[in-house]
């Protein structure tokens, strides 16, 4: 006795759905063709960066004369002198003076964010729905309607001009969001390890550095980068609140622009010098920016 075979569904039988001329193009394509393409982008995305760094290592006079892609055939133009004149100059205090305004802001931001998102995800307390509301709310609040009060604020407590109080205002507007962030992501823990936690007797404030904080790693270091970035390329902050003596990269090469006009050569190496540090913490941290830029797409 012989069994007859069935044969399988087709695809339009099955159910599966019409595949169109670009799904079917994208089939066709090997990974490795995709890759090459991907690899091709990101070059031809980083060619500014190269031409502001070709720019940065050859004298006004050369960068005036001819473009700066002519260095391919003329490497002798290059030269470290106007990173010398830059390092001479307030550029080094500018370059701390950020440093000290963003590294704090970042710090204190995830701080006080991992916090109040751990509370709001998995403490209960008399008005915390409220409380979160109020918070996402604060979200469309734009800077500029508080630069005005907060700067009549600051005088009048002698902070205006200083570094604390650029870190106190990055600190006030970057924490709704970060607060939401975070608050969203802990929310996805399951609520399984934090009753075995309790039941072995942890506290709270355990619960969220040994259990929580370690989990989340993604999404802060995701909400490190933003911040720390944000912080970094700020000049509207910097403008109002920081005053000569503190004042920033990004204002300290404003003012240059100001002054000199056509003052190329402090202006691209500035630049470059203060394109460097994000460009390294991003590429240190872009495989846990990764994961917590899809965190919460897959369940």
């Amino acid at each position: 006795m012989t069994t007859a075979t069935v044969p399988a569904p087709s695809r339009l039988e099955a159910g599966a759905p019409r595949r169109g001329l670009a799904g079917r193009i994208v089939d066709r394509l090997g990974s490795g063709v995709v890759q090459v393409v991907m690899v091709v982008l990101g070059l031809f995305w980083l060619v500014p960066t190269l031409g502001l760094l070709v720019v940065s290592l050859r004298t006004t006079q050369v960068n005036n004369a001819e473009g700066w892609w002519t260095v391919f055939t003329k490497p002798a133009e290059l030269t470290i002198q106007n990173y010398a004149n830059l390092l001479g100059s307030g550029f080094t205090a500018s370059f701390w003076n950020t440093v000290l305004i963003t590294v704090p802001t970042t710090i204190l931001v995830i701080g006080i964010a991992a916090m109040a998102g751990y509370a709001f995800a998995w403490m209960d307390f008399p008005g915390r729905d409220t409380a979160f509301l109020v918070v996402v709310g604060l979200l469309i609040v734009p800077i500029q309607i508080a630069l005005i009060p907060v700067a009549s604020l600051y005088g009048g407590a002698g902070i205006f001009g200083t570094i604390p109080g650029v870190v106190l205002f990055h600190v006030a507007f970057g924490l709704p969001f970060a607060i939401f962030l975070l608050r969203n992501f802990f929310v996805g823990i399951p609520a399984s390890l934090l009753e075995a936690a309790r039941m072995d007797g942890a506290s709270e404030w355990k619960i969220f550095a040994q259990v929580v904080f370690p989990l989340g790693k993604p999404a802060i270091a995701s909400l490190g980068i933003f911040q720390f970035l944000w912080v970094w390329n700020d000049m509207l902050i910097a403008l109002v609140f920081a005053d000569t003596g503190n004042q920033p990269m990004t204002k300290y090469l404003q003012s240059q622009m100001r002054q000199f006009g056509s003052n190329v050569d402090i202006l691209s190496s500035g630049a470059f010098m203060s394109l460097v540090i994000p460009l390294v913490l991003f590429f240190a941290f872009q495989r846990y920016f990764v994961q917590g830029m899809m965190a919460g797409s897959v369940k």
